[in-house]
């Protein structure tokens, strides 16, 4: 069909053809409509096109000389053209606000919201041109259309009012834990709204957590289509490059608190490190999960780190995920692995208490950084000031943001020289343990 405006015959016969057009074009369009996503744009010139021409008839036609019933077609073709163009808006709508929360920094979904907006105008425009064609015709068909316009319009509506602002802080087991750290941090330094996970294992301990770390006032009741948590590193970056020691100040006052470390805490960390040297200690962080399980801890490569830590006067001690497989700890190293699963660090405060863990080490057993392959649960010491090397097979899009704006923060992409980088990194990290 051809998208050029015909010549305007004078008289009935011109105008019966531009409305015959104009509706065949519109019917054309509207059983395609929903074929291929890819197809929509074509579809909505199509759209255009029905209303150019059946517009044409209005503003030709007389009825004076016989032009009632191409009239009254022109104005059903344009009632169900901007009906289909109100629904086809609001598909719009509710693909591109997905899209917006989901998209990867504040900005980008900022921005995609404003088109949301935008198309959102355009079907609230579209039913009212669909009502008003819908007066003048005044038929059933023409108000069943002029109908579904409005619903759509409202519909697309609703969808931007109920935008949700909030970032989720998970609370379920099977969730990242470590992804909790830079929810409460970006609420901590910036304007962000946290929603949490009702009903989960953890819930009463998260919310414990964000209130104690003085977040009561950006927590919001949980809604459906939150932002995407993908969103919070950049957010943490752009703070930690503006004031990074303010930034760490304000963060280390919230998670940690000003209370004593408890001694249960304590005691448990200082029995593992009984028979340990008095060297610096290196967290060596291991993995083991079902979501992406590409990234997990290797046992060969969990040796060559435990020994170039080692080889720098350090004492590696293994965190996180327990060994698989029958793995033996590496000789000379520490294990705490799935310390987190152990009573005192599963209580109303189990995140706070975790962080106390690590400030312990910190402390009293000269702990001076950390390394293992990309985990969320180095998060939260390195957000609180420990020097921190992440492993990756390639570039991290997200965390690659702290580069450079996190103090300390590395990240290290295996590219057949980085044990050696690992290396004069650990000898700087032993440097700092000797002038303690």
């Amino acid at each position: 069909m051809t998208t050029n405006l015909p010549p305007r015959a004078a008289g009935t016969d011109g105008q019966r053809l531009l409305a015959k057009q104009a509706a065949a074009i519109l019917a054309e369009t509207i059983a395609a409509a929903g074929l291929q996503s890819g197809e929509r744009e074509r579809h909505r010139r199509q759209l255009g096109h029905a209303i150019e021409l059946a517009q044409a008839v209005l503003d030709t036609a007389n009825p004076r000389v016989g032009d009632e019933e191409s009239l009254a077609g022109a104005l059903l073709t344009l009632v169900k053209a901007y009906a289909a163009r109100a629904e086809d808006a609001l598909h719009g709508v509710n693909q591109l606000s997905q899209g917006s929360q989901r998209a990867p920094t504040r900005t980008d979904c900022d921005d995609g919201w404003k088109r949301v907006e935008g198309i959102a105008q355009v079907a609230e425009a579209s039913a009212k041109k669909a009502a008003q064609y819908a007066r003048q015709l005044d038929s059933k068909g023409a108000w069943k259309a002029a109908g579904l316009a409005k619903e759509a319009a409202r519909e697309a509506r609703r969808l931007v009012n109920e935008r949700n602002n909030a970032y989720t802080f998970h609370a379920s087991p099977n969730f990242s834990f470590g992804e909790g750290w830079y929810t409460a941090a970006a609420a901590t330094i910036d304007d962000v709204l946290i929603q949490l996970e009702r009903g989960e294992p953890q819930t009463e301990q998260a919310e414990q957590f964000l209130r104690d770390a003085g977040l009561s006032h950006r927590l919001v009741p949980h809604r459906s289509r939150p932002r995407a948590n993908k969103q919070l590193p950049e957010i943490i970056a752009s703070a930690f490059r503006k004031a990074p020691e303010d930034v760490q100040r304000k963060l280390r006052t919230a998670f940690l608190g000003d209370a004593p470390i408890p001694q249960t805490i304590v005691d448990w960390s200082d029995s593992k490190l009984a028979n340990a040297p008095k060297n610096g200690k290196v967290l060596v962080w291991l993995r083991y999960a079902a979501y992406q399980s590409e990234r997990n801890t290797s046992y060969p490569e969990l040796l060559q780190l435990s020994q170039r830590v080692l080889d720098l006067g350090l004492v590696p001690i293994l965190i996180g995920d327990g060994l698989r497989d029958g793995d033996a700890p590496p000789p000379g190293t520490v294990d705490m692995t799935l310390f987190w699963k152990l009573p005192i660090f599963q209580g109303i405060d189990m995140r706070r208490a975790q962080l106390q863990l690590f400030e312990h080490l910190r402390e009293a057993h000269g702990l001076v950084g950390q390394l293992g392959v990309t985990t969320a649960g180095m998060d939260g010491p390195a957000l609180m000031g420990l020097p921190t090397m992440y492993l990756t097979q390639a570039p991290n899009v997200r965390l690659g943001r702290w580069v450079g704006a996190v103090p300390g923060y590395q990240e290290v992409v295996r590219d057949g020289t980085h044990l050696e980088r690992i290396s004069q990194t650990c000898k700087q990290w032993a440097a700092s343990a000797l002038s303690r």
